[in-house]
């Protein structure tokens, strides 16, 4: 494409009153550039209509608007993609908002950032979106309450559904209930299970395949493009996307020595006392009798650092229904919970004062332990501490039944099989679940095109669990849709660039398939790298794990960052004004900085911040680059990482952390001190944080000296 850069500048919201918008004009006509224009409202009728008309006819093909952060007005300065290069310089926020209106160094910012914008546009062509002949099928994993709403609802909106169900009948673990907790008002009452009538409707919707008693045994490919092999004689299908719904296991209470599980036959599980209810009558298994005393102990296996340390969401409501069923046998059966806290959220509240009228006792402990009555050969004892009274508490019971924790099925169970270069199965956090993101993103997992729902991706009650199915089928469905036009998915929705490798100058490092955090690329024998692009996120961790150089996208390149880095200005050692260029995440720093110029807090002006998708992106070259330029420190802002990680992209920042430790080869060769280069994690929530710490490093930086590359 010819480029026509037609560049417009806002002079409202006080930009006009901080910076000189005709000196700005200049700096923009010093490029090649088809025309410049200013408006006190560009984001106005008259504004916007002055744009559009200029690209309307053909007169201009690339749009850099210098007005207000590019995370606002996103509606209203939006063009084809397909046909027009749109930049945002940000010199509201980020300048008139941030640094003392009519001050020279405030000026010398807009300007630098005025020629970092286009020289992006320079170096920025129009995307060439990948896109192959795509299957918007729908594979649902999971025939159980979640898995079969992902499927109604993908049907509903007419998408074709295959649903998996390993066991020779749908309806999962609630079609072993034999009631529910209450689901309606007064929230007293337990109600009916009711998964035969979502059975039916699955059946009698056309546009679902049930195969039962089914696995998968493979997946290959790439969303759009996944080929299944199924078990059972079913072969191989074509899918768009998936959702694994595969549900729960209770965790192994044999492991728990203390509550004698499996030691006596009359300490059982709640699965166990949900079967026994379910078949007719609640018996001790040891002689068949019935319990005249029950316990229930919360907790088994949940909030416990050595078995699973999160709260199992649901034990404290299925004790609560189970203690009704002992009390509708035999009202003059005694019941006590013992309970670490009652958790009984939304309306089950009304449902715990409801079983607490009906006569069950609670006892609050944090330790529970299970022997034989002394004198007894069956009967039970619990001894405790109730934390309330604080003193000890022994108790006799005939049946002991112990809320086990939730555990995703997938634990240990690859379940999809992948032929992915990275593993056959979901990379999971830290408790086993396979999500993507531990703050943003549900449904999200670490392989694009698969998304999860109910008590696989964390656990939940059934109501949830079916909510979960229909908000995952939702994603699938985004997914095939966006898929099928090029572009990328959530977080980078939309963005229809991919990452394009100059192969033959590959050496064959595997940095790129061992460090891309969503199993974008597999890799032959010899490790040359084979890119799927339907995986691809955008993040361009990838782009900055290559020492070669070789992977660039059409809007986001090494030499595009780099560019605007020596189009800065940087005065001489004699001016006395350092420049300090900061690479951002524009998923949290980004925003963060705005937060700065929002709440009008200042800080040093010789600071120029280029954003970057991810701070995993960031390639070692740019730092040469600009200290090679004279940029006299470099500052990293990127997400916060670690077991409750922010990262967008999962491990970018701790990736670009580890690789600036490598930067001191770097900083040895020019002879230059590693203390001109700062690392720092911020959260959005961070941005009061931002000016203490600019200004520290400036304090630095005057400490070091000026860069002695400066002027050459």
């Amino acid at each position: 494409m010819d480029q026509k850069i037609g560049v417009y500048i806002c002079s409202g919201c006080n930009i006009g009153e901080s910076i000189d918008v005709d000196a700005l004009s200049s700096v923009a006509n010093e490029f090649s550039i088809a025309k410049c224009e200013s408006n006190p409202a560009l984001c106005g009728e008259e504004g916007l209509a002055l744009i559009k008309k200029d690209v309307e006819s053909g007169e201009v093909n690339s749009v850099l608007i210098a007005a207000c952060s590019g995370r606002v007005k996103t509606d209203v300065f939006s063009f084809d993609p397909m046909t027009t290069i749109l930049e945002r310089v940000n010199i509201r926020e980020h300048v008139a908002w941030c640094q003392p209106a009519g001050a020279e160094d405030t000026q010398m910012m807009a300007e630098d950032y005025m020629r970092m914008g286009i020289t992006k546009v320079e170096k920025t062509t129009l995307p060439k979106p990948y896109i192959e002949e795509t299957d918007k099928t729908i594979l649902v994993i999971g025939g159980g309450v979640s898995g079969m709403q992902a499927a109604l609802e993908a049907a509903r909106a007419g998408y074709q559904v295959k649903l998996v169900e390993k066991e020779p009948e749908l309806g999962g673990k609630m079609s072993t209930w034999y009631k529910n907790t209450p689901l309606g008002a007064p929230y007293q009452d337990l109600s009916e299970i009711t998964v035969q009538q979502t059975i039916d409707s699955v059946k009698a919707n056309s546009n679902i395949s049930v195969f039962t008693g089914t696995t998968t045994e493979k997946i290959s490919g790439a969303p759009g493009m996944f080929d299944v092999t199924l078990s059972n004689g079913a072969g191989t299908q074509r899918i768009g996307s998936i959702v694994l719904a595969a549900g729960w296991k209770p965790y192994d209470p044999s492991k728990l020595e203390h509550l004698a599980y499996g030691k006596f036959p009359d300490v059982i599980t709640s699965v166990q006392m949900e079967e026994m209810a379910k078949n007719g009558k609640i018996t001790c298994p040891s002689d068949g009798s019935e319990p005249s005393v029950v316990a229930f102990v919360q907790c088994a296996g949940s909030r416990d650092e050595n078995h699973l340390p999160y709260c199992s969401a649901v034990c404290c409501r299925v004790s609560l229904k189970q203690a009704e069923y002992v009390k509708e046998q035999n009202e003059e059966n005694k019941v006590i919970v013992f309970y670490k806290d009652m958790r009984t959220p939304e309306q089950h509240e009304e449902f715990y004062r409801k079983v607490q009228k009906d006569g069950v006792v609670f006892v609050k402990t944090d330790t529970a332990n299970i022997a034989i009555a002394e004198g007894s050969e069956r009967k039970l004892s619990i001894e405790a501490t109730d934390e309330l009274l604080n003193e000890p508490v022994m108790m006799e019971a005939d049946l002991i039944v112990l809320a086990t924790g939730m555990q995703p099925a997938v634990l240990d169970d690859p379940i999809l099989n992948l032929e992915y270069r990275q593993g056959p199965a979901l990379p999971d956090l830290k408790y086993g679940f396979p999500d993507s993101h531990f703050v943003c993103f549900p449904y999200e997992t670490r392989r694009t095109g698969i998304y999860t729902a109910g008590c696989v991706r964390q656990p939940m009650t059934a109501t949830r669990s079916a909510n979960d199915g229909a908000g995952a089928a939702l994603k699938a469905i985004q997914c095939v849709e966006m898929v099928s036009q090029g572009k990328a998915v959530h977080p980078r929705a939309g963005d229809l660039s991919y990452p394009e490798l100059f192969i033959q100058r590959c050496t064959q490092c595997k940095r790129c398939t061992e460090e891309c955090p969503f199993g974008m690329y597999n890799e032959d024998v010899k490790g040359t790298p084979l890119p799927h692009p339907t995986r691809c996120r955008r993040c361009g961790i990838c782009m900055g794990s290559c020492p070669e150089r070789i992977i660039s996208f059409n809007n986001y390149s090494v030499d595009m960052i780099g560019s605007m880095i020596k189009s800065i200005n940087v005065p001489d050692e004699y001016d006395e004004k350092p420049r300090v260029i900061g690479l951002i995440c524009e998923n949290d720093a980004y925003p963060a900085l705005d937060m700065v110029g929002i709440n009008k807090l200042q800080y040093p002006p010789w600071v120029r911040f280029i954003p970057v998708r991810c701070l995993g992106s960031v390639n070692l070259v740019w730092i040469a680059d600009a200290l090679s330029k004279g940029i006299d420190g470099i500052v990293l802002f990127g997400c916060r990482y670690g077991d409750d990680y922010q990262c967008h992209f999962i491990q970018g920042s701790e990736l670009a952390n580890t690789r600036m430790s490598k930067i001191k080869e770097t900083l040895d060769r020019l002879v230059l001190e590693s203390d001109r280069i700062r690392f720092e994690q911020i959260a959005i929530d961070d941005y009061g944080k931002i000016p203490t710490i600019l200004e520290e490093f400036a304090a630095k930086l005057e400490e070091l000296g000026p860069n002695p590359y400066k002027g050459f």
